[in-house]
């Protein structure tokens, strides 16, 4: 598997990564399942995956995906000694539904959670304010967090829908080594607000959150007639041509799709291998 740096952190993380929500959420699939598809993930050489407390069904399932992961990770045959998981805070989830709580208390306490669920015994290689709480600035929110990276709780930092002014100020409280905002084919906004230009500039890794449109949007890649053409031109999914588009869009680029099967695991590991020239990047640009 190619590797990238996280940043400039020194730790190196799989070009693509897994992301785990959908082993959480109500559609979930049987916990042995999502044990295997983590497995299976690791096996193919997979050293990022991303969760968050908020991948659950509800408030009373907080944290489901942070501890399935743990489980996985400790089952686990081969070395996991390299994988790093990054988890978020910052969503609630009640009856189902999304908001945002950027209450310092709330984060200082379910930080605190997500570091047991991992399992407790070493910092949480990386944690990110899931999305900014208009009820509370950036500065007051992220204070807990800097207490937990000063106590040994937290070792890297990451921020989720953020513009590039809210990672500027970010970082004047803490340093931030990654940025996730969403980026497919039919979002393409970070192109556009300058958070990739500055995620390039300033060496901050971007992980783009739905890349292959979610499970809302997933079917529709292959209506889109340029990924569709691409995808029988090489020979390989429209899933693989999407994550090889984003890869080329910048070095900066490490997808995290999600998996709740086997098989759409080893698709997106496979889209390393998938290489598109400038002139194909275009027609992808210029299709949808």
């Amino acid at each position: 598997m190619e590797t990238k740096q996280l940043s400039h952190t020194g730790v190196n993380i799989s070009a693509i990564g897994l992301g785990g929500m959908p082993l959480s959420l109500s559609s979930r699939p049987p916990e042995a399942q999502g044990i295997e598809v983590i497995h299976r993930a690791l096996d193919l050489g997979v050293t990022l995956i991303d969760t968050a407390d908020s991948y659950c069904q509800d408030e009373s399932d907080k944290h489901h995906n942070e501890r399935l992961i743990h489980k996985a990770l400790q089952s686990y045959g081969g070395d996991s000694s390299q994988v790093i998981v990054a988890t978020k805070g910052g969503l609630m989830r009640p009856n189902g539904s999304w908001t945002r709580n950027g209450n310092p208390e709330h984060l200082r306490e379910t930080i605190r959670i997500s570091f047991e669920a991992l399992g407790g015994s070493k910092p949480i290689d990386v944690w990110q304010y899931h999305a900014p709480d208009p009820d509370y600035t950036i500065e007051e929110a992220l204070q807990p967090v800097k207490e937990a990276v000063e106590g040994g709780m937290i070792r890297f930092v990451g921020v989720s829908n953020f513009s590039v002014e809210q990672i500027q100020r970010a970082r004047e409280v803490v340093d931030v080594v990654s940025v996730q905002n969403q980026y497919n084919p039919w979002h393409r906004q970070p192109e556009t607000d300058g958070v990739l230009d500055y995620c390039e500039a300033e060496n901050l890794t971007f992980f783009p959150w739905s890349p292959l449109g979610g499970s809302r949007r997933v079917s529709g890649l292959a209506g889109i007639s340029a990924i569709a053409q691409l995808a029988k031109e090489k020979e390989v999914s429209v899933y693989q041509i999407v994550l090889a588009w984003l890869r080329a869009k910048s070095s900066c680029i490490v997808p995290i799709p999600g998996a709740s099967k086997i098989s759409s695991i080893e698709d997106s590991v496979a889209a390393v291998e998938v290489k598109l020239s400038q002139a194909e990047v275009t027609r992808i640009d210029q299709g949808v």
